[in-house]
């Protein structure tokens, strides 16, 4: 057993690993030497007391002068106030509660120690708070003074179980052992790159001397993270493409050319180059894995309808995923009606039949259900539109030829291996998604997937003006937005109002996909009123500012009959304002809605309420977006509301929305909830960084696909692929 997969309790003693093991997840050594120093203190070089600077990291030597215990808060508190000397000028240091026993022993009236922290000022004077100190009295005082000021202190991710000092006396424990780390990097790349061996980036990134240690070391250990993911993901590619797959070439004259023919509008340059690159895919013996990135509303449904008529044509059959039944249904529509006739075929094949396009749901009376894999297993239907309903063991296919999979990130990845299951060969991929990626995060997360975007606009779609109303500073402003939602409807359109919540729940769990509030907020809302609810607004809207008006609620828990209904009368025109939660978020289509009001928007994500404001401006009428929020000016969550109202570019909001939330939590969405194996990797920062690895590892997998010569690589991929990441990677 290498010295790197030791277990932790036989080096650092029983309690100590099973704290790391319950609140760090660090079981191993070689765990312990992966958890890198988030940052790097400086102790700084040696300041005269006259010369302190405010809020600075300040190392000083001084003497005691004195030293006394105050109490406060009658009594119950107490503190040690200790002031030292050192000739030039006084300093005051402070330790409170439990704090105070230690430093109370050792800091005597005397003594001389050199201590470090941070200086603060209270009641106009200078003052250390809890400074880390040693006491410099007898033997080798100046030496101590050297290793104690010159260093740079590591700070680790720590927990409150455990401090960043007790973790950095464990990483000298057991820093011997990064001398046997296996090195999984080529030798040639490693130094064609000059990159260090990994034993030496491990203890330069724990122990570095300099600021340039700490440099090297992350860019060697980046590249390790780097490499090993996109070399399990190139390896990946290779073994999709040794897979058969049912080439389905372009069949002149079939349903495909008749569609073509009756489109009322041209497709915009970025369809028809999107189009050839998924025909070219769709024509080859191996799988096509494809995902298509576009723009709410960039026209991917139209795309995608493209491909499937073009794999009906060869006598196969195209099934298109969706996450919900509202989001199912809407497809059939659109569909159906895009295709007119020739949606009505009776038998596949020959264009002035055209054929059938099924919809297959969990909530569909048992006779439409039994009708719907009838047609599917005689090969009536060449279509098919569904749930995961489609997953399931009783739903035979004819022929399936492409699986169209809309907002991938909804769909788990054995839902996608049972499905693949359903052709007598894999069946070829088109994966969608209007949540703009960007390119590295595709990379990384989809990096087995070739990718696709749209990002032009079809013509005919309308600019949106966002903006925020400050319903707490400037209460007029929300006024004034239900004004304009009532102007709106009198011009004859229709408004969506969303909240975060339905408003039947006992106690309110979190609104699906809501973002969870940050320290900052929590602090700032202690006595933070729950999120609004669909219900309650509703009603408050129908007496008070909306009435007179056809309000009507869309939402999650209602039977999906009703919910149907309910968008049919939308989309018809018999409702003026739809108050409703996220379900509205992806694939609704109303072209006549021009305004939507997002109520509590700070309780949403960036990406998602760039979905959100994507169901306005469908038409040839200006869109219009409300971000109604109660927080302070000033706050992180106006801040990001501010950048949702100044841009529509899908691509630059996920951009903000990454370096927001640390790409931790997109990963993490990624991995189905396991950790993220990315620690010193930035998927923002570092794209060069990735789009080399991807080459390196591209070129290493082509020449030696078994890994037979890299047996540590092979080793770190393993590590990389136990079964939580295994997932994750199949995530494309």
């Amino acid at each position: 057993m290498s010295a790197l997969d030791e277990p932790l309790k036989k080096i650092l003693g029983g309690t100590t690993a099973k704290v790391m093991a319950e609140h760090l997840g660090l079981h191993t050594v070689g765990d312990l030497l992966h958890h890198y120093p988030r940052k790097y203190a400086e102790r700084g070089e040696l300041t005269r007391l006259s010369d302190l600077p405010l809020d600075e990291h300040v190392t000083v030597v001084a003497r005691v002068a004195d030293a006394r215990v105050l109490k406060f808060n009658n009594g119950r508190g107490q503190r040690l106030e200790v002031t030292l000397t050192d000739g030039s000028g006084r300093l005051q240091l402070v330790f409170f509660g439990k704090g105070i026993h230690k430093p109370h022993k050792d800091l005597l009236p005397g003594r001389r120690a050199m201590f470090a922290g941070k200086v603060s000022v209270f009641n106009r004077k200078l003052q250390l708070a809890h400074p880390e100190y040693a006491l410099l009295d007898g033997e080798g005082g100046e030496e101590a003074v050297d290793a104690f000021a010159g260093r740079l202190m590591p700070i680790y991710p720590a927990c409150q179980q455990i401090a960043s000092w007790k973790i950095t006396k464990a990483v000298d424990a057991v820093l011997p052992a990064a001398r046997e780390a296996l090195d999984p990097l080529p030798e040639a790349l490693r130094e064609g790159r000059a990159l260090l061996p990994l034993p030496d980036a491990l203890e330069k990134v724990h122990r570095p001397r300099t600021k340039a240690d700490i440099e090297d070391a992350r860019s060697r250990l980046k590249w390790d993270e780097a490499f090993v993911l996109q070399v399990a993901l190139a390896r990946r590619r290779m073994a999709e493409t040794q897979l058969p797959a049912t080439p389905r070439p372009l069949t002149p004259g079939g349903l495909l050319d008749a569609f073509d023919a009756k489109l009322p509008f041209t497709l915009t340059e970025g369809q028809r180059k999107v189009s050839r690159e998924i025909f070219d895919d769709l024509a080859t013996d191996h799988p096509m894995h494809r995902l298509l990135q576009g723009e709410v509303g960039s026209g991917k449904t139209m795309v995608a309808l493209r491909a499937m008529l073009a794999v009906v044509d060869t006598g196969g059959q195209a099934a298109m995923l969706a996450p919900t039944e509202v989001l199912a249904q809407q497809h059939h529509r659109s569909i159906t009606e895009m295709m007119g006739e020739l949606a009505e075929g009776g038998m596949l094949g020959g264009a002035e039949h055209g054929t059938k396009v099924v919809l297959l749901t969990g909530s569909m009376g048992s006779a439409a259900r039994r009708q719907a894999l009838l047609d599917l297993v005689t090969g009536e239907a060449g279509i098919v539109i569904g749930t995961h309903a489609l997953i399931e063991d009783k739903v035979q296919f004819h022929d399936l030829g492409l699986v169209v999979v809309d907002e991938q990130h909804r769909f788990g990845v054995e839902q996608r291996d049972a499905l693949r299951g359903k052709g007598k060969q894999p069946p070829h991929l088109l994966v969608m998604t209007a949540t703009p990626i960007p390119r590295t995060v595709a990379m990384t997360v989809f990096g087995d997937l070739e990718t696709s975007v749209l990002d032009q606009l079809p013509a005919g779609r309308s600019p949106i003006a966002s903006h925020v109303v400050p319903a707490k500073d400037k209460p007029h402003f929300l006024a004034r937005a239900w004004e304009r939602v009532r102007e709106e409807v009198e011009s004859g359109h229709q408004a969506y109002v969303v909240c975060p919540r339905i408003g039947d729940e006992e106690d309110a769990p979190k609104a699906k996909g809501a973002r969870k509030e940050t320290a900052e907020e929590a602090a700032a809302g202690e006595d933070k009123r729950p999120p609004l609810a669909v219900l309650e607004v509703a009603d408050q809207l129908t007496k008070g500012p909306l009435a007179g008006l056809r309000v009507e609620v869309l939402h999650g828990r209602m039977h999906p009959d009703d919910k149907d209904a309910v968008m049919r009368r939308f989309a018809a025109g018999e409702v003026d304002a739809l108050v409703a939660t996220t379900v509205i978020e992806v694939g609704v289509n109303v072209p006549n809605a021009t305004a939507m009001v997002i109520m509590d928007a700070d309780r949403f994500g960036v990406s998602q309420l760039h979905q959100l404001r994507g169901r306005v401006g469908r038409g040839s009428a200006p869109g219009l977006c409300l971000l109604v929020s109660e927080m302070p000016e000033a706050s992180p969550a106006r801040a990001r509301l501010a950048a949702v109202a100044g841009t529509l570019d899908g691509f630059e909001l996920s951009r903000i929305d990454l370096e927001q939330r640390r790409e931790g939590d997109v990963l993490g969405q990624a991995q189905s909830g396991a950790r993220t194996s990315l620690r010193m990797l930035a998927v923002i920062e570092d794209e060069q960084v990735i789009e080399a690895a991807r080459e390196e590892a591209t070129s290493v997998v082509a020449a030696d696909p078994e890994l037979s010569g890299h047996p540590e690589l092979r080793i770190a991929l393993q590590a990389l692929l136990d079964a939580e990441r295994e997932q994750y990677l199949d995530k494309g």
